[in-house]
């Protein structure tokens, strides 16, 4: 059974059409990403399945049931970190913890762990203002995983940053979600970064150009760690920038 369901979803401003009628599942243990032209409304259709605003029309389903509203089963990472200045690093992934019931000690024990687990012990206490950007998307991260979701979406979670920290950003995420005791079981990610999307995904999801439809699912089987020069690596990366280009 998938976990998260597409449904015919349907999205529109006024009366142009944003999203028509897209329909896909994505099952656990997978990690999808979600490419297509710019403004073809990826980071709307993430937004849909995070419960926080409704299509038009169709339905987002977890494990079967109508997303109509955020659940702590589905945790977001956005694309600009979306720290708040005032609040220390403890502070704001101790905001991913505000519906769990928890007392204040609790969750600030709970939110120093996964600070420590993204390799930031000893900047608990200091404000986002002190960090790089890669750290801080390390924040922000803490934060999503705090509460132990089931579903982790990101929204282009790396092109705020440097190559190079993007770089390890990618290989630092796939390793905690693979080789960690996590509770994620599918991870949903928004990228105009093809390369980056083979290197960390299982399936990609092709979308056309408004009004935005499904051009292609793709299932990457190279083995991980992935090597960017090897040759199988490459054919599915040219493959999938023609899907883009193609009118069809």
């Amino acid at each position: 059974m998938d976990l998260i369901k597409l449904d015919g979803i349907r999205y529109e401003i006024g009366e142009e059409t944003i999203i028509d009628g897209l329909s896909f599942g994505a099952g656990a243990e997978q990690f999808v990403s979600i490419i297509g032209p710019s403004g073809c409304g990826k980071s709307t259709l993430l937004r849909i399945i995070a419960g926080l605003i409704p299509p038009t029309a169709g339905r987002a389903l977890f494990n079967g049931r109508r997303i109509d509203k955020p659940r702590k089963e589905l945790s977001f990472v956005f694309q600009d970190f979306a720290l708040l200045p005032w609040l220390t690093n403890r502070e704001n992934v101790m905001l991913g913890l505000s519906s769990s019931g928890l007392d204040d000690e609790k969750k600030s024990d709970k939110a120093g762990a996964m600070l420590r687990e993204f390799g930031l012990g000893g900047s608990e206490d200091e404000y986002p203002n002190a960090l790089s950007g890669g750290m801080k998307q390390r924040v922000g991260l803490a934060r999503a995983l705090v509460l132990e979701p089931e579903v982790l979406l990101m929204d282009e979670p790396f092109s705020a940053l440097d190559e190079l920290t993007a770089n390890a950003m990618r290989r630092e995420v796939l390793e905690t979600l693979r080789t960690r005791n996590m509770s994620v079981r599918l991870v949903i990610m928004v990228t105009h970064n093809v390369e980056e999307a083979v290197l960390m995904s299982d399936r990609v999801v092709v979308l056309s150009d408004k009004p935005t439809k499904l051009k292609e699912i793709k299932s990457i089987r190279i083995k991980q760690p992935r090597n960017r020069k090897g040759g199988e690596f490459g054919r599915a990366v040219d493959d999938i920038y023609a899907k883009l280009a193609s009118k069809r």
